[in-house]
């Protein structure tokens, strides 16, 4: 049974008041296959019924629950590949040499969900740049989900999780077949921490960055939101750092402080430099 839209408007702004995430009028159809599950799990009848019990007051373990459920995004290694090949080819040689003295790189990805992205950006190290033998590499993953967290650190993957982004050869070399599932090898899971992060949280633990992935994070949001999580990018990323963002995202319209760089199909932006 679909839901009603007094449930469905209490869900939006409960998702709301947790994460600033917005859900599209429209959407029960989503809520209610993604809820089922979980109303299953917790022994409730129907997803009206789990909602009903949060009205009258609830233990923030099922609200985390229903968060994780409504907000677990789609993600895939290496995705829309573009991103990477900048990252390969002109960002991280240019941070590189910028950081040669210091010899330390930090790299966050945000709303990193079960981890596709950050363990990519760890095996482009390894493979392109030998993992920076000597350097001090810190790549931090973060997410609201703790059930994308949980599933990101165990860093296993399904036949088909795997068959999306992944060469062959890439396979072999960085996981392991463990029966129906692929586990990521040791050295690459090691180079990742995985924190949980609400982005409208403090980021005062968020070290200087180098380099941040926030792809198709801001889609969610509205306009204020979006700038209020523009101006702290600016506030910990490094005068030399990039960010990235999705292919339908933009500073454009919401922060005259970054600039963006066009290298042929591939885009990414930096703080505006004198």
């Amino acid at each position: 049974m679909e839901l009603a839209l007094p449930e469905f408007d209490y869900l939006r702004q409960t998702v709301y008041e947790l994460s600033s995430i917005i859900i599209d009028p429209g959407k029960e159809y989503l809520a209610e296959s993604r809820l089922s599950p979980v109303a299953h799990e917790e022994g409730f009848a129907s997803v009206q019924e789990l909602l009903a019990r949060m009205r009258q007051g609830t233990s923030m373990p099922l609200r985390q629950r229903v968060l994780d459920a409504m907000t677990n995004n789609e993600t895939s290694f290496f995705r829309d590949v573009a991103p990477f090949e900048a990252l390969r080819e002109i960002i991280l040689p240019e941070i590189i040499a910028s950081n040669s003295r210091d010899g330390q790189l930090s790299i966050w990805s945000a709303a990193s969900s079960t981890g596709q992205e950050a363990y990519s950006i760890a095996m482009l190290l390894d493979k392109y740049f030998g993992g920076l033998p000597g350097w001090r590499v810190k790549i931090l993953a973060t997410d609201i989900s703790t059930s994308a967290l949980q599933r990101a650190r165990e860093g296993r993957y399904s036949q088909m999780e795997v068959s999306r982004g992944l060469t062959q050869e890439q396979l072999k070399r960085y996981f392991s077949n463990e029966g129906a599932e692929w586990k990521i090898i040791d050295s690459i899971r090691s180079m990742v921490e995985f924190r949980s992060l609400n982005l409208f949280d403090s980021w005062d633990a968020i070290p200087p960055c180098d380099i941040l992935f926030l792809r198709n994070v801001l889609i969610y949001f509205e306009v204020e939101k979006k700038k209020q999580i523009l101006a702290k990018v600016r506030s910990i990323l490094k005068p030399t750092g990039y960010v990235l963002l999705g292919s339908a995202e933009t500073t454009l319209g919401l922060d005259d402080g970054f600039e963006r760089i066009q290298c042929g199909p591939i885009s990414y932006c930096r703080l505006k430099r004198s």
